[in-house]
C-alpha cells in the first residue's frame, strides 16, 4: 500500500523538533510511554504509534538511518526517484490523463477532475512553504513532502485518497457514473457524486493519517484538526448540492484508508434524506453495488433519467 503523506513522522509522534538531542527523545519517549500505556488509562493506538516510531529513531544508529532518507528541509532540490512501498515504486504526482487502459471491459463515466481542487491546493500551499522565487523541482518528493507542515501534506493525502476513489469506481463498469470536485456552494466542494443501480451516494474521500473512531455521531482521531467535522461537514455539502440538482442522495460515504478504520464499516447518522456510513476504502465497491447494508439493496428505477439531470446541473470547483 502507498504509504500516506498525512501520517506523522516519528518526531511527531514523540512530540520534539527534528534536531532535538538523543537524550531529549529518549525522556519524550519515556514521558509519552507513561501517557498512553493501556494499562495506566492511555490510549492502545497512541501507545502503539508510538512504539512504531519509536523503532524508526529510538537508537542512533535507527535515527540516523531515518534522517538520511528524510533529508534536509531547506529547498525543494532533492535527490530524484520515488520512493518505495514494500519494495515497489510508487510516485504521489498526479496519474497520467493518458495512461494506457487495461483490459476490454467497458469502465464508468468519469466527470470532473478528481483530487484536481486540492493538488492546486496543496502546490500553492508548499511553494509558499518553501519560499517564493526558490526552485521546487519536485513537489511530490518523498523526502520533501515529509518535511511539510502536517496542514500540508493532509491537503495532499485528500488528493490522493480522491483519485484511488475515483479508481475503484471506474472499475465498477459502465453502469455507474461518478462527478467530482462539485461544487457546493458555500459549503466548498462535495468530493464526490456516485450514481449506480444501487442509489445515488455523496462521497467524502479523506485521509488524516491516524486511527478513526466515531464518537457522538462525529468522526474523531489525532489527525483531524479541531475544525474538522467530517460527518457535519458531509452533510452540509451533500445538502447544498441536493439543493441545487433536486436529486436526493440514497446515502453519505466517507472513506479512508484500511488501516485507519478498525470497525471497516459503521453508520454515524440516519436521517430522512439517507444515512450516513463510515467505511474502508477496499469495501467501497461492494458498498456501491449492494449497498451499506451489504445485502439490502436499494435500486434507482431510472437512472438514466438522473444521470441527465444530474448531468445539466452539476457544477465544478
Amino acid at each position: 500500500m502507498t504509504p500516506s503523506p498525512a501520517s506523522a513522522t516519528p518526531y511527531e509522534v514523540l512530540g520534539v523538533p527534528a534536531g532535538v538531542s538523543d537524550d531529549e527523545l529518549r525522556r519524550a519517549y519515556r514521558r509519552l510511554a507513561r501517557e498512553t500505556h493501556p494499562d495506566l488509562g492511555g490510549s492502545a493506538a497512541a501507545f502503539r504509534s508510538l512504539q512504531l516510531a519509536w523503532e524508526q529513531v529510538g537508537t542512533p544508529e535507527a535515527r540516523a538511518a531515518y534522517d538520511r532518507r528524510r533529508g534536509p528541509a531547506t529547498s525543494g532540490s532533492r535527490a530524484p526517484g520515488p520512493g518505495t512501498a514494500g519494495g515497489v515504486p510508487f510516485s504521489w504526482a498526479p496519474p497520467a490523463r493518458d495512461a494506457p487502459r487495461t483490459g476490454s471491459q467497458p469502465r464508468a463515466r468519469v466527470h470532473g477532475h478528481p483530487g484536481g481542487a486540492n493538488r492546486e491546493r496543496y502546490l500553492d500551499l508548499m511553494r509558499e512553504w518553501v519560499g517564493r522565487g526558490v526552485p521546487l523541482d519536485d513537489p511530490y518528493d518523498e523526502q520533501l513532502v515529509r518535511t511539510a507542515p502536517p496542514e500540508i501534506r493532509h491537503v495532499l493525502a485528500d488528493a490522493l485518497a480522491e483519485e484511488a476513489t475515483v479508481a475503484v469506481v471506474t472499475g465498477l463498469g459502465i453502469g455507474y457514473t461518478i462527478w467530482s470536485d462539485v461544487d457546493a456552494g458555500d459549503e466548498g466542494k462535495l468530493d464526490h457524486v456516485v450514481l449506480g443501480p444501487s442509489g445515488l451516494f455523496a462521497v467524502q474521500s479523506s485521509d488524516w493519517g491516524s486511527e478513526l473512531v466515531v464518537s457522538r455521531g462525529e468522526l474523531v482521531g489525532s489527525g483531524v484538526p479541531e475544525h474538522e467535522q467530517p460527518v457535519r461537514d458531509l452533510t452540509r455539502q451533500a445538502r447544498a448540492v441536493r439543493r441545487a440538482t433536486r436529486v436526493s442522495f440514497t446515502h453519505q460515504l466517507i472513506v479512508v484508508p484500511d488501516d485507519d478504520f478498525p470497525p471497516a464499516l459503521e453508520q454515524v447518522g440516519r436521517g430522512r434524506r439517507g444515512s450516513t456510513w463510515v467505511l474502508r476504502r477496499s469495501l467501497l465497491a461492494h458498498v456501491l453495488t449492494y449497498g451499506p447494508e451489504l445485502g439490502d439493496r436499494t435500486s434507482i428505477s431510472d437512472v438514466f433519467e438522473v444521470r441527465e439531470r444530474l448531468q445539466q446541473s452539476i457544477r465544478f470547483v
